[in-house]
């Protein structure tokens, strides 16, 4: 179970996002994001500057960014600033890779917010990274990028390459199938057309159709997150049935206050 906190509003604090960083890996966390926003109306912080911090301060933890829009950043600076990152924390990064959630990361800045070429722009910058990661000399001729005869180094501490992590929501095909050539899927909480949440069976047919796509055996990681109750019996039982689906990861995102959130984070994982 991991912790996904805002970096805006109360959290626009990269001391205070480390101090609970802190405190979620001493009371039995497995791992610790921020959430990728660019621009709000509130004061934010950049995430992979706070990670640094939380990265030189951890030391079991799982840290990442969720999630990092790939096609408002360029993929080689996106490839160094990981690798850094993952050498930093000692091979502890998951890179959590979109499109892109809100249109204001983009147009204020004169760019557009077209989802199709941000998928293009993702799938292009997934494979960059990938081969920008291989140490070895790398290039690539996209759409959207061209790179010629680079050669990255170091690698990064992770082999074969630091875990990506792509998010979905269903029922929507072409991002499973994506989540399918990689290492993981954020999985969004609710049915993108019904806007009901996501039962355990839905979960375990979204892991099998992933699955399908996917070369047998392989590892899968599945992110998932929703409401849990208050009596620990009950979330005990409620987390249990989407793992026996294939959910491997809980995510604990933002309470309404900073206040609620740490207090959540000091009662630990359960």
């Amino acid at each position: 179970m991991v912790p996904c906190a805002l970096t805006y509003g109360p959290y626009a604090d990269v001391r205070t996002l480390l101090d609970l960083a802190v405190e979620a890996e001493e009371t039995g966390w497995d791992g610790f994001f921020l959430q990728d926003v660019l621009y709000s109306k509130e004061p934010t912080v950049d995430p992979w500057v706070a990670l640094t911090a939380i990265a030189m301060q951890t030391k079991r933890m799982r840290i990442g960014v969720f999630l990092t829009p790939i096609p408002r950043r360029r993929p080689w600076q996106l490839a160094r600033i990981a690798v850094t990152l993952d050498h930093l924390s000692n091979g502890r990064l998951i890179f959590g890779a979109a499109l892109g959630f809100q249109a204001l990361d983009f147009t204020p800045f004169g760019e557009d917010y077209d989802l199709k070429i941000a998928a293009e722009k993702l799938d292009e910058g997934l494979e960059i990274l990938q081969g920008l990661w291989s140490g070895e000399p790398f290039s690539f001729e996209g759409k959207h990028y061209q790179l010629h005869d680079v050669t990255f180094l170091p690698k990064p501490v992770q082999t074969p390459r630091i875990p990506i992590w792509v998010a979905g929501g269903w029922p929507k095909r072409k991002p499973f199938r994506r989540a399918a050539r990689w290492d993981g899927i954020y999985l969004m909480t609710v049915n993108q057309v019904t806007g009901e949440m996501l039962t355990p069976q839905a979960v375990g047919e979204i892991v099998a159709y992933i699955q399908s796509y996917r070369e047998a055996g392989r590892p899968l990681d599945v992110a998932f997150n929703a409401d849990l109750p208050a009596d620990p019996h009950e979330r005990a039982e409620m987390i249990e049935a989407y793992s026996k689906v294939g959910a491997t990861w809980w995510i604990e995102l933002e309470r309404e206050s900073l206040d609620e959130y740490r207090q959540r984070i000091r009662r630990g994982p359960m």
